[in-house]
C-alpha cells in the first residue's frame, strides 16, 4: 500500500523536471534571434530611401534660396536712464535683400531710435553696418543700404494686389534671435486694418504662419519664393496664429520713390479731426451721416494756406471737450467720411505733393477745398 504513494511523487517530480526544460527550452528559442542580432529595436528599411512630398520639396527649396538673402538686424539705441547716464539699448529684426548691391527692406520699427547704430548680419555670417536711406513712418518701412565685397543674393518682389485667401505663404526670419527660421502658413484674411497705438495700418495681410518677435521686417512669401509681404505685427504679446504683414506694393511705392527723388518722402496733412455722426452731429447743427469736425490747423501748413478753417470756440460733450465752428470735412476725393480714419487712410495712399479734395460743410453749405499734401520730416 506504500508502494503507491512513492510512485505517485516519482511521478509527480518527473513531471515537473520535464515542464521546467520544455519552458526553458522555449525561452531560449524565443530569445534566440535577439541574441544573435544583438539589437531589441527595429526601423523600416523604406526610411534609408525615402524622397519628400511635393510640398516639402517646395519649403526646401524656398528656403534654400530665400533664406540666403534674409538678413539678421541689430539696432543700437542710445538712451539716458534717470540719473542722466548713457546706455546701449539693442533691438533684434529681420530684413530682405531687394537687389544684388545690398539694398535692404525692413520694418521702420526696427531701425527707430535716437542716433541708432544698424549692423546687418547675412546668412554666411558676414556682418556689415547699415546706413538707412529713408523710412515711411505711416507704413511702418524703411531702406537701408549696406556696402557689400560682392553682388549678394537677393529676393524678388511679387505683385501683392492678387492674393487669395487660403494660398500658402511662407515666413522667414530671426524670431527671438534665432537665425534662418522658416514657418509655413496660409494667408488667413485680406484687406485687414489694425490701430496701433496712435498708428493705423490698411490693407494687412493676415496669416496663420508663426510670427514672433524678431520677425518684423522679414519677408512674407509665396510658394514661388517672390515676397508678398513684410512681416510686421502679431496680435497680442505671443504668436497665437494671427500674425500680420505689410503688402510688397507700398515696398515697391517707395522704392520707386526713392529711385524719381533720391529720399523717401511721407505725406502729411497738418491737421487734427474728430469723428462726429449722429445725435451728435444734429445736436450741433452738422449733418447727421457724421464727418470730421477740425480742432486745429498748424500754422503756415498747405491746409491753413488752403484755407481750412479751425475751431472758434469750444464746447463740453459729456466728458470730452470739443472744439466747434470750424470746417467739418464730409468727403475726400468724393469718397463720404466713415469713421475716424477715413482722412489718414486717404493721405497714406499719396505722395507728398499730391492733392486731396475735401469737402466741407461750413456756413450750412457745401464747398469743396483742395488741400496739397506736405512731407512729413524723417523720424528714425
Amino acid at each position: 500500500m506504500r508502494i503507491r504513494p512513492l510512485l505517485w511523487a516519482l511521478a509527480l517530480v518527473a513531471g515537473f523536471v520535464y515542464i521546467t526544460s520544455r519552458a526553458d527550452w522555449s525561452v531560449r528559442q524565443i530569445f534566440q534571434p535577439l541574441q544573435r542580432t544583438g539589437r531589441i529595436w527595429t526601423a523600416p528599411e523604406i526610411a534609408r530611401t525615402a524622397t519628400f512630398g511635393a510640398d516639402e520639396q517646395n519649403n526646401i527649396d524656398i528656403y534654400r534660396m530665400a533664406n540666403a538673402a534674409t538678413v539678421n538686424i541689430s539696432s543700437v539705441v542710445y538712451r539716458q536712464n534717470w540719473f542722466a547716464q548713457v546706455y546701449p539699448e539693442r533691438g533684434q529684426g529681420s530684413g530682405f535683400l531687394i537687389n544684388d548691391q545690398g539694398l535692404i527692406i525692413t520694418n521702420q520699427h526696427v531701425v527707430s531710435g535716437r542716433a541708432p547704430k544698424i549692423e546687418v548680419k547675412l546668412a554666411d555670417k558676414s556682418q556689415y553696418n547699415a546706413t538707412i536711406l529713408g523710412t515711411d513712418a505711416y507704413h511702418d518701412l524703411a531702406l537701408l543700404k549696406i556696402n557689400p565685397k560682392g553682388k549678394v543674393p537677393f529676393l524678388k518682389l511679387a505683385i501683392s494686389d492678387d492674393l487669395v485667401v487660403g494660398q500658402k505663404v511662407i515666413a522667414i526670419g530671426n524670431p527671438f534671435g534665432f537665425d534662418g527660421t522658416l514657418t509655413t502658413g496660409v494667408v488667413s484674411a485680406l484687406g485687414r486694418t489694425i490701430q496701433e497705438q496712435n498708428a493705423v495700418y490698411e490693407n494687412m495681410i493676415q496669416t496663420d504662419a508663426a510670427i514672433n518677435p524678431g520677425n518684423s521686417g522679414g519677408p512674407l512669401l509665396d510658394s514661388h519664393g517672390a515676397v508678398i509681404g513684410i512681416n510686421t505685427m502679431i496680435y497680442g504679446s505671443q504668436s497665437i496664429g494671427i500674425g500680420f504683414a505689410l503688402p510688397v506694393s507700398r515696398a515697391r511705392a517707395i522704392l520707386d520713390e526713392y529711385q524719381s527723388r533720391g529720399r523717401i518722402a511721407t505725406p502729411i496733412l497738418l491737421v487734427s479731426a474728430v469723428y462726429i455722426s449722429g445725435d451728435l452731429a444734429e445736436a450741433l447743427e452738422l449733418p447727421a451721416q457724421g464727418g470730421l469736425l477740425v480742432q486745429a490747423v498748424q500754422a503756415g501748413s498747405s491746409a491753413d494756406q488752403a484755407g481750412l478753417r479751425r475751431p472758434r470756440q469750444t464746447v463740453i460733450v459729456g466728458n470730452y471737450e470739443i472744439g466747434v465752428g470750424g470746417d467739418f470735412i464730409t468727403a475726400i476725393d468724393g469718397k463720404p467720411v466713415d469713421g475716424r480714419d477715413s482722412l489718414q487712410r486717404a493721405v497714406g495712399s499719396k505722395r507728398a505733393g499730391d492733392s486731396l479734395e475735401l469737402t466741407v460743410y461750413r456756413n450750412r453749405s457745401s464747398v469743396k477745398i483742395r488741400v496739397k499734401l506736405d512731407e512729413a520730416p524723417q523720424t528714425l
